[in-house]
């Protein structure tokens, strides 16, 4: 698996947005890895997309590193620039996410934490055990696509910064749209949960639209929308914003899960239950818009310079 197209198309339009997210679980520790342009977590960006400010000057470099589910580290840089070194290879500030001939996916961070600087270098590196699933619409009629590149993939956790090397379990995908996150899209929540032989994803959209779910083993990925989304029950943290009180992988029970972050927009959630690891997130874009809340995003993020 070799996506340069992926990197080839960056998006260029104001408004217009592609990242590329992992996790790994690896014993103890997981971790989360995001590679943005057009930043999901930009104040300035949310303001800049109207004026039409443009997606790479708002790149953004994402890793946040738990150890039984309380955050050790969190990294949010934002940058003016983000390069295409060479085909498969991308490059924000002095990170990077490279695509390897063999299928291997590579993300590098070296950066420094967010507000006060420590340095952080980690790395994560995932070897695919499925093909890559179908690029899927999420909302009818709206430009917002999704596609799991490696849903399930045997992954090497290494945070030199802390010592820490551990093997585990991998995921991998990308989201990409033509217009502002929160414009008509107001928001979603999705899971994806390793089990025995496969993983599943469950991808949960607003307005009644019905839910998605990827299921990925070493037969193949299959991708189907469900008849209608299941209610089920609900929390509200401390920030007001609704999410899952359990995590599900299809019917299936995972448990209740742990807030690794929780904001007025954004939620983290991750639950485990013997071979079951559930890691989700919740998101309401129009929440972020709002004034008082793109103020608070400034404290969770560092603006860089290029390399």
């Amino acid at each position: 698996m070799r996506p340069p197209g992926h990197l080839a198309a960056l998006p260029d339009e104001a408004g217009a947005y592609r990242w590329f997210y992992a996790d790994v679980t690896a014993g103890p520790f997981s971790a989360v890895c995001i590679f943005m342009l057009g930043s999901l977590f930009s104040p300035r960006y949310s303001v800049a997309a109207r004026r039409g400010g443009r997606p790479v000057e708002h790149s953004a470099v994402n890793f946040a590193l738990y150890h039984e589910g309380v955050r050790r580290l969190w990294v949010l840089s934002e940058y003016a620039r983000a390069e295409v070194e060479s085909p498969g290879r991308l490059r924000i500030g002095r990170s990077s996410l490279t695509y390897g001939d063999g299928g291997t996916v590579r993300m590098e961070v070296d950066d420094w934490t967010a507000p006060w600087g420590r340095p952080v270098r980690a790395s994560l590196t995932l070897e695919p055990m499925t093909p890559v699933g179908e690029v899927v619409q999420l909302m009818p009629e709206l430009p917002h696509y999704w596609q799991a590149l490696a849903p399930r993939a045997q992954a090497r956790l290494d945070v030199p910064t802390l010592g820490i090397k551990a093997d585990g379990l991998g995921y991998h995908d990308t989201n990409h749209g033509d217009e502002l996150l929160g414009a008509r899209l107001s928001g979603w929540h999705w899971a994806r949960t390793h089990r025995h032989g496969e993983t599943v994803v469950d991808y949960h959209l607003p307005d009644g639209v019905a839910p998605l779910r990827v299921v990925a083993g070493e037969g193949g990925v299959r991708c189907e929308r469900g008849l209608t989304s299941e209610l089920r029950p609900t929390n509200i943290t401390g920030w007001g914003l609704r999410v899952p009180s359990r995590l599900h992988a299809g019917n299936q029970l995972v448990g209740e899960p742990r807030l690794l972050e929780s904001s007025p927009f954004y939620a983290r959630l991750e639950a485990r239950q013997g071979a079951l690891d559930s890691m989700g997130e919740v998101a309401d874009f129009r929440r972020f818009h709002s004034p008082f809340i793109r103020w608070m995003a400034h404290f969770r993020t560092r603006m860089g310079r290029a390399a």
